[in-house]
């Protein structure tokens, strides 16, 4: 008998997860936010929806999260529970650990949503990573300042992306951030900033092995567009490169050291400008946002929601799961804000244009070459165009929107 999926989704994401794991023969139970109740869901893929009501802070309250699901348990018996989304991560664990679903526990779910723990862990496994405290004990802090030299940047441990980051120069501009901050300073770090490029790998896990990777180079970093209104980009590195050979190298460690068994999973990291070496920035059990995981599925083949799900099905099945054999082939992605509706595309005409994205006051694309050297060329045009004619850019938001 195929297994019955629980997915939690507090954000409108996961639609492929959702249709592949129906396309399976699952049963999928839908848990989302009442604000949500409108969207256009997959519903043709879905059993039931259930709806939580976000609390005053925009989340949902915990107690109210376990007592729907027992009620929910009942009447109907469920095998799997699977965040579609980094917010959601937590969640699912905390409901797998009290209903006593398989899957990944509140421990190892902390390394893939928690910032501190995520840098204590890769520090313990001997990753490099910027240098960082946190921020609990006077003492402690000022130790770090006087010995790391400065800028840092204060994070939220549990936000998503850039939000919420404040890039500090001094240790006074520090103390008064911290007190601004308050009763809320523990849930933030400290980190040294380290010029340099950021890279992520997009992967799939099965049995505690990695089985498939691709990384790309954020051609604006995340934090320079959610700061400086800039133009998001990325592009998937050349092929056996150093950069390629380092950052798979560096994920698999990232992976192990942090439990990882089955998933899809998202991992930042910043190579050092002074040294060249990749420091680990951040990871996550999900697909990347930011249409990340459409760049990936046209570079290899390989859609990371729906590969994502047949790994899911194939474990509560207790099943093998083969990967499809990726394709090799060089993409990028352009997003911007507009200060238009809806995006005219008839001057973007290139051939090798094989996404485009469709969604008020954004303009998006994804194209695709066999040349990496000709996937930068139509990015850095595209990005001349889209900045005269359309761009438009809004203050980075202090909670994520996602």
């Amino acid at each position: 008998m195929k297994p019955t999926f629980l997915c939690l989704a507090s954000y409108f994401k996961g639609q492929d997860f959702i249709r592949a794991c129906k396309a399976e023969g699952c049963t999928v139970y839908l848990i989302t936010s009442k604000k949500l109740e409108h969207a256009s869901w997959a519903r043709e893929s879905i059993d039931e929806i259930f709806y939580m009501v976000e609390n005053e802070d925009g989340h949902w309250d915990e107690k109210q999260m376990i007592q729907g699901m027992s009620w929910l348990t009942k009447t109907r018996k469920i095998d799997r529970i699977v965040a579609l989304d980094d917010f959601d991560v937590e969640k699912a664990a905390l409901l797998r650990e009290h209903f006593r679903i398989p899957g990944m526990g509140q421990t190892t779910a902390r390394y893939f949503r928690d910032k501190l723990a995520m840098r204590i862990k890769a520090a313990d496994a001997g990753i490099k990573v910027p240098a960082f405290s946190g921020l609990f004990n006077d003492q402690e802090i000022s130790d770090y300042v006087s010995n790391v030299e400065a800028p840092w940047l204060v994070k939220p441990r549990s936000e998503a992306s850039a939000t919420g980051i404040t890039k500090i120069h001094s240790a006074e501009q520090l103390w008064q951030h911290l007190e601004k901050l308050g009763e809320e300073r523990h849930n933030y770090l400290i980190e040294q900033f380290r010029p340099g490029d950021v890279y992520h790998v997009d992967a799939l896990s099965v049995d505690g092995k990695v089985i498939f990777a691709r990384g790309s180079q954020y051609l604006n970093t995340p934090f320079e567009v959610a700061h400086g209104g800039g133009i998001f980009r990325s592009c998937v590195v050349k092929y056996g490169s150093a950069d390629d050979k380092a950052l798979q190298k560096a994920n698999k460690q990232v992976m192990k050291a942090f439990g990882m068994q089955y998933s899809a999973s998202h991992t930042e990291f910043i190579k050092s400008k002074e040294t060249g070496e990749f420091y680990f920035l951040e990871t996550s059990s999900r697909v990347g946002g930011a249409h990340l995981a459409e760049m990936v599925e046209y570079s290899s083949g390989i859609n990371l929601w729906g590969e994502w799900a047949k790994i899911e099905v194939a474990k509560a099945l207790g099943a093998d799961y083969k990967l499809p054999k990726p394709q090799k082939d060089y993409t990028g992605i352009i997003v911007s804000l507009i200060k238009y509706q809806r995006p005219d595309y008839n001057q973007f005409t290139d051939p090798e244009i094989c996404w485009k994205m469709h969604k008020d006051h954004h303009i998006g694309m994804i194209v695709k070459s066999d040349k990496r050297e000709r996937v930068l060329t139509l990015l850095d045009k595209y990005t001349e165009q889209v900045f005269q004619n359309f761009h438009a850019s809004a203050p980075a938001p202090e909670k994520s929107t996602n």
